[in-house]
């Protein structure tokens, strides 16, 4: 319930009516990714299957995580 809060807060997208999505258009998958971490916790992360896209259709802008080079001279 807070992932899907937290996409609201953020508008990480419209919700809109299936009547309204064009013709030559799809809808893109949603699929939810449990984790158990080592503390016992359970995360849930909400992910679009990346095979159903198209760049430049269903998205302009990708996102790789990094890491600092400052925090690799700490490990």
């Amino acid at each position: 319930r807070a992932e899907i809060a937290n996409h609201a807060a953020n508008k990480s997208w419209t919700l809109i009516d299936r009547s309204q999505l064009p013709r030559d258009r799809s809808l893109v998958r949603l699929i939810w990714v449990y984790k158990r971490k080592w503390s016992g916790a359970l995360k849930a992360r909400l992910c679009v299957q990346g095979c159903a896209q198209t760049h430049g259709v269903d998205y302009d802008q990708t996102f790789c995580a990094t890491m600092r080079p400052t925090s690799l001279r700490a490990l």
